[in-house]
């Protein structure tokens, strides 16, 4: 029968034997949008349980597709949540960028007030969208083709530069309907309710991606793209502690969402309640990108249909899938 001083003595050599943890020599950077799936990470980072991979670790936001860009050109972000076809645009132009996994199931929604109840109902309305040539706008103008409506003609497409912009546009009344993620889409609601507006989630575009391409409307918008540099500093072992945290982090944000949001909020620059509502029209995952290899595959093949620049003139091969 054990004894504590065996347990103890058994625990030890156990310690001596134990492969070494991976560790970053530096500090880490963790980089999202201010949207849903950043809810996820900065969890993760928040629960203390990414330190397993590096001597310290921090959650920032980046504001725009160009920031996102330079930041990962520049090496100064080496892992970020971005959309998944800007991972492999850059992974097929020899940036050493490659796709840990996918991070919500689809977030897109077109807010709007109760004349708008369908794609086909924008016709002769004016729609803000954030982030021209971008994941959101790509989306779009494949549903607007299936509803048989062209931008410019049946409708017209108001760009911002970023969501907050879009929410502003809608909220002032110069557009009828926002195209947004979430939490852009839960803040717009809750701030038309001050004005008696009545905006809705017009428009789900997960639901309206299924009617109009099949499938069951698994939009794999975004996920955690991480860099050459990055799995040379934690290693393959580091990647599976990861993804084991951000799984965790998940569950944490679906079954606690009120205490989840608190370590978003401010990089958000929104009310925590705000952040906590938005999370049950996430459809929030952390699934390993080479699990889904199908279904992105499939769905940047529908994005390429339009012009295979976007994500860099192919599918990208075996080594995109560093998970």
């Amino acid at each position: 029968m054990l004894n504590r001083r065996t347990l103890l003595a058994t625990a030890a050599a156990a310690a001596v034997t134990r492969p070494p943890a991976v560790w970053a020599a530096d500090p880490l950077t963790f980089w999202g949008p201010p949207a849903a799936p950043s809810i996820v990470l900065a969890q993760a980072v928040a629960s203390g349980t990414l330190e397993a991979i590096a001597p310290s670790v921090a959650f920032k936001t980046w504001r725009t597709p160009d920031e996102m860009r330079a930041g990962i050109s520049s090496g100064s972000m080496k892992a970020v949540i971005v959309p998944s076809y800007v991972a492999a645009n850059l992974y097929n132009r020899g940036l050493g960028v490659q796709l840990a996994n996918i991070m919500t199931r689809g977030l897109l929604y077109i807010v709007a007030g109760s004349e708008i109840g369908g794609i086909a109902d924008l016709a002769g309305k004016r729609l803000a969208v954030p982030f021209r040539n971008d994941m959101p706008d790509f989306i779009l103008r494949r549903l607007l083709s299936h509803a048989g409506l062209e931008p410019g003609k049946d409708l017209q497409l108001e760009y911002a530069g970023t969501p907050p912009e879009a929410m502003q546009m809608l909220l002032a009344g110069r557009t009828q309907a926002a195209l947004l993620a979430e939490p852009a889409a839960t803040a717009t609601i809750l701030k038309g309710k001050l004005s008696m507006s009545g905006l809705t989630r017009a428009v789900d575009c997960q639901k309206t991606w299924a009617e109009a391409i099949g499938g069951d409307g698994f939009l794999p918008q975004a996920g955690l793209a991480v860099t050459s540099a990055f799995i040379d500093e934690v290693g393959p072992e580091g990647l599976r502690t990861l993804q084991e945290a951000l799984q965790s982090a998940l569950n944490y944000v679906v079954s606690h969402p009120t205490l989840a949001a608190l370590a978003s909020a401010d990089e958000f620059g929104l009310m925590s309640p705000v952040v906590a509502q938005a999370i049950p029209h996430s459809n929030l995952a952390a699934l390993p990108a080479s699990s889904i290899r199908p279904e992105l595959e499939a769905f940047f093949s529908i994005l390429a249909d339009d012009d295979p620049r976007i994500i860099g003139g192919k599918l990208p091969d075996d080594g995109f899938y560093a998970l």
